[in-house]
């Protein structure tokens, strides 16, 4: 129960990765609110608030904040994992997918920074939740891609503009099965052959799940991360460790 007494605020934690990360928060003491664009998810348990709202509205955020510290009192860990994804190249990608896909990934993250940060003037944790998607190009996902590459950049800028009041990390995923993972490989002309090939550059032996994810943040927003800042840490099982293997070479 090493988070006992705290409050955390977790965006787009109705499922996924941030259901996850609600739930470890949670386990390990705090006081947890969460939110989406959605009504409150049906299996949500009680202890854990619940705000309707859009992160890329300022209005939608403030009314977060707001309900967080009538609610649980001032919050003091922040995760940032509200997000979508658009599979399109630049070329394809309309004004509508911009507006979408920067106003959730990266509007969004700045909205929450911009008024969770003055509440946090005693001490408190960030976690981003960027992607490895941030740092090398995954085809026809121009925007996703770099929307991810905002949110570690702005994470280090949070770091060192706010330290050492606030802690700011990004986590950047690999392969995590969720929906949204599950949708990529649907996108393949051969999803059974994209997967088995996606699984076979894992040094892991396997993908990533949610809980993967919820252990890192976990460890980031503890005192056991008290000299770690400004980082972006990837979580991939590998993937990224070794070179891609090329068709025919073996």
């Amino acid at each position: 129960m090493m988070l006992r007494g705290k409050t955390a605020v977790v965006t787009g934690g109705g499922r996924g990765i941030g259901r996850a990360v609600v739930e470890a928060l949670s386990g390990a003491g705090a006081r947890v609110m969460t939110c989406g664009r959605g009504e409150r998810p049906a299996d949500l348990p009680a202890a854990i608030g619940w705000v309707r709202a859009d992160m890329a509205l300022p209005e939608d955020v403030e009314r977060l904040r707001a309900a967080t510290e009538a609610d649980f009192g001032p919050a003091t860990i922040l995760v940032n994992n509200a997000g979508v994804q658009v599979e399109k190249t630049v070329t394809a990608s309309t004004d509508a997918d911009w507006a979408l896909v920067i106003g959730a990934n990266c509007r969004g993250v700045f909205n929450t920074c911009r008024a969770f940060i003055p509440g946090m003037a005693g001490g408190g944790a960030i976690v981003n939740i960027g992607s490895i998607s941030g740092n090398q190009a995954d085809p026809e996902m121009a925007l996703y891609n770099a929307s991810k590459a905002f949110v570690h950049g702005l994470t280090r800028s949070v770091a060192v503009d706010h330290g050492p009041a606030v802690r700011c990390n990004a986590i950047s995923p690999g392969w995590i099965m969720t929906a949204m993972a599950d949708a990529a490989f649907d996108l393949a002309r051969d999803p059974a052959a994209a997967q088995a090939d996606a699984l076979a550059r894992h040094p892991a032996g396997r993908f990533g799940r949610p809980e993967d994810i919820a252990g890192a943040v976990l460890w980031l927003v503890s005192p056991a991360a008290g000299f770690v800042t400004g980082q972006c840490i990837t979580v991939d099982g590998g993937l990224t460790a070794a070179s891609p293997l090329q068709p025919g070479l073996f």
